[in-house]
């Protein structure tokens, strides 16, 4: 009597190791972010603060200023 094998198994492939690494803005997690991106993410928080006083305008700078520093401590790269 015959026995009957199992097919044979191809091995898992492994994922492919990514060049972006993950941003966590958690504690004083440090990310490595670009020049581009931090100006889209200040960017971002300069809107929102403006958007939550009615955009009000003459507030401009300040909003921005802001949301710099909001962003940087967030990515660990200045402030408290």
């Amino acid at each position: 009597m015959a026995t009957k094998r199992a097919p044979a198994r191809t091995p898992a492939k492994t994922p492919a190791k990514s060049s972006v690494k993950p941003q966590s803005f958690a504690g004083n997690a440090r990310a490595d972010v670009s020049p581009d991106e931090l100006r889209k993410l200040i960017s971002e928080a300069a809107y929102y603060r403006a958007k939550q006083r009615g955009f009000t305008p003459g507030h401009e700078l300040e909003d921005w200023i802001q949301a710099e520093a909001e962003v940087m401590r967030r990515v660990g790269n200045g402030g408290p």
